[in-house]
């Protein structure tokens, strides 16, 4: 599966590398926020290789809930269970959770629709800065904290009417966002789709931290910013 370059697996554990984890981000998923480059201070493995591994490990369940609980660093050995019921964690060594996971229904492991769905997915969780956020910022008035930008991957729920499927793929349907202080919550309402027809939805939820007023020079330069580092990597491909 393509998931094999950016884990290694040791005895009971996986881990990933700031390279593997950094590829994953932007080969995969399109995603060039710096906090995913291999020299980050801040470095941090992408939420969505994890959902990723999950659905390669396990299947495509009809109801599935994905809460993360923390940041996964660089190498940090990590514990997928062996045989997981509708409820389970993927955990370290000492027990410390980084996602949770809840499934119900039926199970589909059709190798080819899992990574279609991985891949769809996972591109289109890429493209939350600057495509998604930015207009949301723009439209509430609010911008997070461009010293500091911070955005965490909250949780993401799938729900399948028909596990009959070939190509499934993700459309952004509409948001939902409310604020409390300096801190936000944004919910991406989704499409699931099959050959041209919806098979499901799900919904996305992001926090923004540091929150203030809109500025747009500050969110300019952030957009700048990252595009300089797009630009940059694909140069160097």
């Amino acid at each position: 599966m393509f998931l094999e370059q950016f884990h290694s697996s040791n005895n009971k554990f996986i881990s990933i590398s700031a390279e593997q984890g950094s590829g994953f981000a932007k080969d995969i998923s399109n995603d060039f926020n710096p906090i995913h480059d291999p020299g980050s201070k801040r470095f941090c493995v992408p939420g969505d290789l994890l959902f990723a591994l999950v659905l390669g490990r396990y299947g495509i369940s009809e109801k599935m809930t994905f809460n993360f609980a923390g940041m996964v660093s660089a190498d940090t050995e990590l514990s997928f269970p062996e045989s997981p019921g509708d409820h389970f964690k993927i955990v370290d060594g000492r027990e410390k959770s980084y996602l949770e996971v809840s499934r119900s229904g039926q199970v589909s492991d059709n190798a080819a629709a899992i990574e279609s769905l991985t891949k769809n997915y996972v591109y289109f969780s890429g493209q939350n800065f600057p495509h998604l956020l930015v207009p949301i910022m723009a439209e509430h008035n609010i911008m997070i904290n461009p010293q500091r930008p911070l955005v965490i991957y909250d949780s993401m729920s799938l729900q399948f009417d028909t596990l009959d499927l070939q190509e499934p793929a993700v459309e952004f349907v509409g948001h939902s966002f409310k604020a409390e202080g300096k801190r936000g919550d944004v919910q991406f309402e989704l499409r699931l789709m099959d050959q041209g027809k919806q098979v499901g939805s799900g919904v996305k939820t992001l926090i923004l931290s540091g929150l203030r007023e809109y500025e747009q020079t500050a969110v300019d330069s952030m957009v700048t910013g990252y595009q300089a580092s797009k630009d940059g990597y694909l140069e160097s491909a």
